[in-house]
């Protein structure tokens, strides 16, 4: 069971690289003749990959390395780091990673968790005492590498490119980004370091080439179980790429954005409404699939409000940037509300205080989804003065309110 599943995910693997290798082919040549420079002949290298996000960065170095891998005498020699700029956000806990990565914890006991300067001073030490012909070559994969230019100083990256520039230790950098002002971003110390090696990914493959990925990715392979249904399926898919309406859809979606990774994301909506009663995919589907696709989720949660609500949304962000996040309750906010009905009185009715109360309690049960420690059970039937908001956090548009009342 075991081989016949992993003789399944080489056959994937193999066909997904065969797609990297044909959409990406000039780039991944690149890639991988630099790192085996460094890998086979110790020869340092620093590049960066550059391309909008879901252009394949990511699927490229990992293809890359996982073909660099299977040459025997790179396998056993070579030493892979991977750190992110989102989880390593100071160069303190990236010092921690690349040690626990290389499997230096326990070289000198708790030294190397000292403080950063010895945790620093150690690693450099036994990268730079190394040299091409006995010390193992080290890859560095830092991806979100825009991030790691705002740590203080650049004090990590300055010593990586600065040991690739020295014929120490062999050392790749791969740095990968959506950042097309990166350079400008590096310090000048930084920057005279670095190779200015740069493989940029476009997608500047055209509609027709998509049309080919969109049927390559639907189309079933020759060693599916059911021959019949696949050539079924695969006949719908070739139907569906002809069908005039499906190619208006894909041409909207092509228009919008070229990466692969929303093209996947549309067909996994599309194909969540196969079932057994409904076994083939149709334009209906597609279309479906490219609404949802389209839509606007922090939108959809204010769609049918009223102008005073809305209104008391806009009061509530500005509270909460005054404030800072803290805590604070109804009359602030209809103070706000007054200050805003001031300013706009010729666009703006200015309502009572009760209705005011009423609109922002209503519109407090209506994102049940928003709502933390609320239960409508507790409240009385009458509206009373004693309820008062506290928005908590404003995260990604949607305001979290906790109501409460008070004796």
């Amino acid at each position: 069971m075991s081989s016949r599943k992993s003789k399944s995910n080489n056959v994937i693997h193999a066909e997904y690289l065969s797609q990297v290798q044909r959409i990406l082919q000039v780039q991944y040549k690149h890639l991988i003749e630099l790192l085996k420079r460094t890998a086979i002949y110790g020869e340092s290298n620093s590049v960066l990959i550059i391309g909008p996000r879901g252009s394949g960065k990511t699927m490229l170095i990992n293809h890359a390395l996982k073909e660099l891998m299977e040459v025997e005498e790179v396998s056993e020699n070579v030493l892979q780091v991977h750190l992110n700029g989102l989880l390593q956000i100071n160069d303190k806990i990236a010092l921690k990673e690349i040690t626990r990565q290389l499997n230096l914890e326990n070289v000198v006991g708790d030294k190397v968790f000292g403080s950063f300067a010895e945790n620093l001073s150690f690693l450099l030490e036994a990268l730079k005492k190394g040299d091409r012909s006995s010390s193992c070559p080290v890859i560095f994969i830092l991806d979100e590498f825009d991030l790691f230019t705002h740590h203080k100083n650049q004090t990590l990256l300055y010593n990586l490119f600065d040991i690739s520039q020295s014929a120490q230790t062999p050392l790749a950098v791969i740095g990968l980004t959506c950042r097309l002002d990166i350079l400008e971003l590096l310090e000048k110390r930084v920057k005279s370091r670095f190779s200015h090696r740069q493989i940029h990914l476009m997608n500047s493959f055209g509609f027709p080439q998509y049309l080919k990925i969109f049927k390559e990715q639907l189309s079933l392979p020759a060693e599916f179980p059911d021959k019949l249904f696949s050539e079924k399926w695969n006949e719908n898919v070739q139907c569906l790429m002809e069908d005039r309406s499906v190619r208006e859809v894909l041409q909207k979606h092509f228009n919008v954005s070229k990466n692969l990774r929303s093209l996947h994301m549309l067909l996994m909506l599309a194909l969540n409404r196969v079932t057994a009663s409904h076994p083939f995919m149709t334009a209906a589907d597609l279309m479906e699939a490219n609404q949802l696709c389209s839509m606007d989720s922090k939108a959809n949660i204010v769609h049918g409000l009223s102008v005073l609500e809305i209104c008391l949304i806009i009061a509530m962000k500005h509270l909460n940037d005054i404030y800072e996040e803290e805590p604070f309750n109804f009359q602030m906010v209809y103070n706000e509300f007054q200050k805003f009905v001031q300013r706009k009185a010729h666009s703006v009715y200015n309502f009572e205080k009760p209705v005011v109360m009423k609109a922002a309690f209503f519109y407090a049960q209506q994102l049940p989804a928003c709502l933390q420690e609320m239960d409508a059970g507790q409240f009385p039937p009458q509206m009373a003065t004693c309820i008062h908001l506290q928005v908590l956090k404003w995260r990604g548009g949607i305001i979290l309110i906790q109501i409460f009342l008070t004796s």
